[in-house]
């Protein structure tokens, strides 16, 4: 297994040219094969790869539950995943990457993919958190960032349900970062409905809809989202907060879930 971080020599300037020894993060490309058949292919960050892979092919409909998986090995030496189900799939070939303009839940938005219509969910949760729960959050997610301090190439998460739950990933891919949290759930049957996801960097349409797959109601953010992330959370009824810093932040949809 390939370490998330590595040593390299680089040559640094400030007022003279210096050889130093620098922390770099882990660039690592992983192969699914999905039935024998070749699927997908992610550049990730080498850890939790297994939490990685069942999240990813959760969010992408490929999977609904752990016991869909029969047989699940990786070989990290070579950059594969090799995935038995216990029933075929043929329907998803052709279709992940697969460019759509649909509309949103009936209404005037859009995806831009074949799966993101069929697996982006309508966030049904009723859950609410406090302004301090909301910078508690994004403390720990800043303070269990230590790979990012080090190498700066990294994107963190978090799941958590404002209390006693709390668990932080990271990956050089923000979407590895949410797959890896969605494939701890599912492998360990923690319940998301109740949860809520924060996120160390800007909130776009692809993460508003990842976290819609996940099916989390609130995502907390230090960063801004796009114009089309927030009419995608008013639409799929995701409570988007950013800018969390200083003692305050912007809520951006559905502020019902912030209890002020």
């Amino acid at each position: 297994m390939e370490r998330v971080t590595k040593h390299q020599t680089v040559y640094r300037y400030h007022e003279q040219l210096v050889e130093v020894n620098d922390i770099i993060a882990s660039e690592f490309p992983m192969t699914i094969y999905i039935n024998q058949q070749e699927f997908a292919t992610i550049v990730c960050s080498p850890l939790h790869l297994d939490e990685l892979v069942i999240g990813f092919l959760a969010s992408e409909g490929v999977i609904f539950k752990r016991d869909d998986i029969l047989k699940i090995e990786i070989d990290d030496s070579k950059g594969f995943c090799h995935v038995i189900l216990n029933r075929k799939i043929e329907s998803h070939y052709g279709q992940y990457t697969k460019r759509m303009i649909s509309s949103c839940c009936g209404k005037s938005r859009q995806f831009y993919f074949v799966n993101d219509v069929k697996t982006a969910k309508v966030s049904m949760t009723d859950k609410q958190i406090t302004p301090e729960e909301i910078f508690v959050a994004m403390d720990k997610l800043q303070a269990e960032s230590k790979d990012y301090l080090i190498t700066g190439g990294l994107h963190n998460a978090a799941i958590s349900d404002g209390k006693d739950f709390y668990l932080h990933r990271s990956d050089i891919g923000r979407h590895n970062a949410l797959d890896k949290l969605f494939g701890h759930c599912i492998i360990n049957h923690i319940p998301i409905r109740d949860k809520i996801l924060i996120f160390s960097g800007r909130i776009s349409s692809e993460i508003l809809i990842k976290a819609s797959k996940i099916g989390v109601g609130i995502i907390l953010s230090k960063s801004a989202p796009t114009d089309l992330a927030i009419k995608l959370a008013e639409d799929l009824n995701i409570t988007a907060v950013g800018f969390i810093r200083d003692q305050s932040f912007n809520i951006y949809s559905h502020k019902e879930r912030i209890k002020i």
